[in-house]
């Protein structure tokens, strides 16, 4: 299926269930891999306004000004995601978080 198509369908999807999370997150997903940044950066920050503590959106926003080079907003999402995978204790987020922040820092 070709990207643009899957990108279609998620908006369809969205139209019956717009605070579905994971379609939220999901468009943003093939947002950034079609490198419509702007429309990714939305609909992560989107995703994070109906639930502040799914944290793959905060990764998905860290990489995504990483990738931009803004790294004091990608260290501001890296963080917040640390603090909230510390909440949740999820050791595998709390290590991909840290690891993104260190290297950041570094």
């Amino acid at each position: 299926m070709e990207r643009l198509s899957r990108i279609d369908m998620l908006i369809d999807m969205l139209k019956n269930e717009p605070n579905d999370l994971f379609l939220n997150y999901a468009l943003g997903i093939e947002y950034v891999a079609e490198l419509s940044l702007l429309d990714a950066e939305l609909q992560f920050k989107k995703t994070i306004e109906f639930d502040e503590n799914y944290i793959a959106a905060y990764y998905q926003l860290g990489k995504l000004f990483e990738s931009q080079l803004k790294n004091t907003e990608a260290l501001r999402y890296f963080k917040l995601g640390l603090e909230i995978a510390k909440l949740q204790k999820n050791n595998k987020a709390i290590n991909e978080f840290g690891e993104a922040v260190f290297m950041l820092e570094d």
